[in-house]
């Protein structure tokens, strides 16, 4: 990549958290306010940049409007499926892709392991939202309200076995939990003899969007062997979905 490209490239991502200076992007890059401006303006001048009447710049509305365009070539399944399949290859078990979708968290995708041995979750169905990982995952990042709005809508906190959390306070601090460590954990709450793992896909604003599983039998693998096992590589995996999805682990300040 040109250097030239690159600085245009880090410009971009610069004023699109918050409009900047001419002085601050010459900062952020390194340069002479005066290699900032030239770039600048070419940027403005093709409509990807704009400069606001306080002398600021910011995101072009023709960025913007590529962006929009742009958005449906960039489905969550189609960019993570080939990720999916790494996962599953990698750990011998079954991966699930969930997927949020206005009022419903629903399974957009699943990798079966090459053994046969298919656990059950049917692609477009809704989750179940207190006892599934991808769930949990997905809940644990949204507003409190939001995430309640969902579970009031359609969860009945039905228990399905000995683990299966059933108070709803006692879910919150499961989500609480969830949130802090990063990743979420079914230790068998709907099928007794099987548990999982799962992390958050986030979208271009940094937003939660969906969320992967890796999900064994607890004869092959138990949360102990899933989580010193798998849960590293499930973490990058999530990583690399979201970034190619637009998100940037690390706000440019």
């Amino acid at each position: 990549m040109s250097q030239t490209v690159a600085r245009a490239i880090e410009i971009l991502e610069f004023v699109a958290r918050e409009p900047r200076t001419q002085s601050e992007v010459g900062a952020r890059l390194g340069v002479h306010r005066s290699t900032a401006l030239r770039i600048l303006e070419s940027l403005t001048d093709g409509g990807l940049a704009r400069r606001l009447p306080d002398g600021r710049y910011a995101i072009g509305l023709r960025l913007a409007g590529l962006a929009r365009l742009a958005e449906e070539q960039f489905g969550l399944t189609d960019v993570a499926r080939a990720h999916l399949r790494g996962l599953g290859a990698r750990t011998g078990h079954t991966v699930h892709l969930a997927a949020l979708e206005g009022d419903r968290i629903v399974y957009a995708d699943k990798i079966d392991p090459a053994d046969g041995i298919r656990l059950y979750a049917e692609i477009g169905r809704p989750v179940t939202l207190h006892t599934a990982g991808v769930a949990k995952a997905i809940l644990a990042e949204l507003p409190p309200d939001r995430a309640a709005a969902l579970l009031d809508a359609s969860c009945d906190f039905a228990p399905h076995t000995a683990t299966t959390v059933t108070d709803p306070a006692a879910y919150r601090a499961v989500l609480a939990r969830t949130r802090e460590r990063g990743h979420a954990v079914d230790d068998g709450e709907y099928e007794d003899y099987v548990n999982c793992l799962a992390a958050p896909v986030r979208g271009s604003g940094g937003e939660v969007v969906g969320a992967v599983s890796v999900t064994a039998l607890k004869a092959r693998a138990d949360l102990a062997a899933l989580t010193a096992d798998v849960l590293p590589d499930l973490l990058t995996t999530v990583a690399t979905i979201s970034e190619e999805l637009g998100w940037r682990p690390r706000p440019l300040t």
